[in-house]
């Protein structure tokens, strides 16, 4: 279905605001800047800026949604005779050796890192994400292989899955801050991602293999 005027309009508007906060946040750190200075910058109303954002945090996070589904995505999308956790370093590995900005890996990410690591509330924000993440990929395993609710192993293997995928994230945060370039630090993690699959046990290598 085609967008309309009326949600397109919305749509920009939502995006501006976010931009120009971003903005301000990148040049004077996110604990410095009121939703009334972005309101302002932003020519829109402070009921105008929570009616887009019901929290000063999702300014910055804004992108999150995407995140929240993105490992349940790539299992969902294995292909025969692939696994969930096989899939998801599948996708991982693709993005690094691609040096996509899905993963950090651009200039300008170390900035993004620096207003987290001095904000307690985004590094807050973040692990109550990465629990959302947690829980919609083990639902997802779940319904994968048909598991009963009082099955513990989607939680777990989910935990696992979940765990490489911090990793290779967090990883590439810190070597991004630290001045590495895109290019270096994926050269780098491609050999962490294959630390992390020497790791993983065969069990969890080998959950929810889609048919051949």
């Amino acid at each position: 279905m085609a967008e309309g005027l009326r949600e397109r309009k919305k749509r920009q508007t939502r995006q501006f605001i976010s931009d120009v906060a971003t903005g301000l946040f990148l040049e004077r750190g996110f604990d410095a800047v009121t939703i009334a200075e972005i309101a302002d910058a932003a020519n829109v109303s402070v009921n105008t800026v929570y009616n887009y954002f019901p929290a000063k945090e999702d300014l910055f996070l804004d992108r999150s949604k995407g995140v929240v589904d993105r490992m349940s995505r790539w299992v969902r999308g294995r292909g025969p005779g692939e696994s969930a956790a096989a899939a998801v370093l599948r996708e991982l590995r693709e993005e690094i050796e691609t040096v996509s900005p899905r993963v950090g890996l651009m200039d300008g990410y170390s900035d993004f890192m620096r207003v987290v690591q001095a904000a307690p509330t985004l590094r807050s924000r973040l692990w109550a994400i990465q629990q959302e993440v947690h829980d919609d990929l083990t639902e997802t395993l779940r319904q994968e292989v048909e598991a009963a609710e009082d099955d513990p192993l989607p939680d777990l293997i989910a935990g696992q899955i979940g765990w490489a995928h911090q990793t290779v994230m967090a990883g590439i945060g810190r070597r991004m801050v630290a001045g590495g370039t895109p290019a270096e630090v994926s050269r780098e993690m491609l050999d962490v991602l294959d630390d992390i699959e020497e790791l993983l046990s065969e069990k969890v290598l080998n959950y929810a293999v889609r048919d051949a």
